[in-house]
């Protein structure tokens, strides 16, 4: 083997390595939540532990892209370990849950690097882009390998060990990742300082924010119709537009909106955020469908089988992209998310349990995982090599708002469709009217089995259930809208690059690039 070819296979060690710190890391934290506020307090503010992430990745990951394309991706994913190693050690450090909130903006912000250039990386170092769909198929999985083993390793650590210690054990993982790319990547060092589009980063940061934040807190913190989520909706659409006029004229645009102009990347776009409605929204609910309505101790079987399907979707899909047409895959991964759609709408208390599983299986082989890869690989091939940072970042950053949308939408059903039932369950049982909202939230039927009357229990159950089912029509909606634009994508499929015409020229030289691996 030749030392080439010894170093390329710690690179794409080393790129391992941080995308399991990261993905791991959320997963880690869910599970160990419950120690996080017996130690420190702030149930209140719980859910800002993953929002403030959230926000954080969102917001950077395009900026972190762009930067990477300029002045080198070794450079920024270097950046990126160490924002998220520095926050990961004061989350373990963190006294008070506000304490927590602010760490676990630096780990985003670090996580806002480590996805996009982790796969700019791999396409930039791999000629063949067959070779490198493969190898982006590999690190699909390692998100699903995380998925699946991260709520049973915050377990144990948390409750054998320290809360503390699921943000510590990023510390290893990601000093590692460092070592080995310091010493096996050497880029070329820019010819020339580029130009940094300061006011698109701002501009892009606010709308971002804006707009999440907006759906993150609209009915749960403030009423859709208040003041504060208009005004957030408001600041985010104006800071949007701003950003569009911005970009236009910029020298080096954060986001060249030319890229879109190609028919793959702006379908491709669209379609990740079709997966993120579907993932987000399952990943959200159906563990508490899990427990709420088929009565499961532990939230985690259902989604683990998705998961581990996940694992095997994104290295199949990186097979069969090397065969076929993008819109051939594209479009079975969008009419299987169809079908998947209609099985998650037909949920009932009295399916088997393995016929569950088997939805969850398809959901994750069929749906999450084929995009995971492709996503990012369809994207890279299609752009100049000087845009593939910021190509990469376009996937995660439509997924995450495809995400977003799709569990705010999905909540705004199902909680309506409880407010109907106990309203109906007041009137059936002769409950006192003043415990509707009690009726209405799925934690009173998880905790309180024991004590309601069986008819009670039975009947909200079935409420329960069939108003989760009734909010995957949001699901079904998106993916039939994904499988139209999937059919809209063109011809396009894996070539060498010596077999490609020339690509489009959207711009200035690039800044810098891998130059050799030493």
């Amino acid at each position: 083997m030749s030392t080439v070819s010894k170093n390329t296979g710690l690179i794409v060690l080393s790129m391992a390595l941080g995308l399991l710190m990261a993905s791991l890391d959320n997963t880690i934290v869910s599970a160990s939540i419950n120690k996080v506020i017996e130690n420190i307090g702030g149930f209140e503010k719980v859910s800002w532990v993953f929002t403030a992430y959230m926000l954080a990745s969102t917001s950077t990951m395009l900026i972190f892209g762009k930067l990477s394309d300029m002045f080198g991706r070794k450079r920024f994913y270097l950046i990126g370990i160490g924002l998220f190693l520095l926050g990961s050690a004061l989350c373990g450090m963190a006294q008070s849950i506000d304490q927590l909130i602010w760490f676990r903006v630096i780990q985003g912000v670090g996580s806002g690097s480590v996805f996009p250039i982790s796969f700019s990386i791999i396409f930039t170092l791999f000629a063949d882009p067959k070779q490198a769909a493969k190898l982006s198929g590999v690190m699909g999985a390692v998100f699903g390998l995380s998925s699946v083993a991260g709520p049973q390793l915050g377990t144990l650590i948390s409750e054998h060990m320290s809360w503390r210690w699921c943000f510590y054990v990023n510390v290893p993982i990601g000093i590692a990742s460092m070592l080995i790319l310091v010493f096996s990547l050497r880029e070329s060092k820019a010819e020339k300082k580029p130009r940094i589009d300061y006011w698109g980063a701002f501009l892009l940061v606010a709308a971002t924010v804006s707009a999440l934040m907006a759906l993150e807190l609209g009915g749960k913190d403030y009423a859709w119709g208040s003041w504060q989520i208009l005004g957030l909706f408001a600041l985010g659409a104006i800071a949007g537009a701003t950003f569009v006029a911005v970009e236009l004229k910029a020298e080096e645009p954060v986001l060249p909106l030319s890229i879109f102009k190609n028919r793959l990347v702006f379908g491709v776009s669209l379609l990740c955020f079709c997966q993120g409605v579907i993932m987000f929204s399952a990943i959200a609910y159906l563990p508490l469908y899990a427990t709420a309505v088929l009565g499961k101790t532990n939230s985690n079987g259902i989604l683990t089988p998705m998961m581990a399907s996940l694992i095997a979707g994104a290295i199949v899909s990186g097979f069969f992209v090397a065969r076929l047409r993008f819109r051939t895959v594209l479009f079975a991964n969008m009419s299987l998310g169809v079908v998947a759609a209609v099985l998650l709408m037909n949920l009932s208390p009295d399916m088997a349990y393995w016929q569950v599983i088997g939805i969850m299986l398809l959901l994750g082989f069929g749906v999450i995982g084929p995009l995971m890869s492709l996503g990012q690989t369809a994207v890279a091939m299609s752009v100049h090599p000087r845009y593939i940072g910021i190509s990469s970042s376009v996937v995660g950053f439509w997924r995450n708002i495809g995400g977003v949308i799709g569990a705010s939408v999905m909540a705004v059903l199902v909680n309506a469709s409880l407010k109907d039932s106990s309203r109906e369950a007041i009137a059936k049982f002769d409950i006192p009217s003043d415990q509707a909202g009690t009726l209405a939230n799925p934690e009173t039927v998880i905790k309180g089995a024991s004590q309601l009357p069986a008819d009670l229990l039975a009947f909200m159950r079935g409420a329960i259930g069939g108003a989760i089912s009734h909010g995957f029509i949001l699901s079904l909606i998106v993916m039939i809208a994904g499988a139209l634009v999937a059919l809209s994508v063109g011809n396009a499929r894996y070539q060498k690059k010596n077999e490609t015409a020339p690509a489009p020229d959207f711009g200035p030289p690039s800044r810098a690039s891998i130059d050799r691996i030493g």
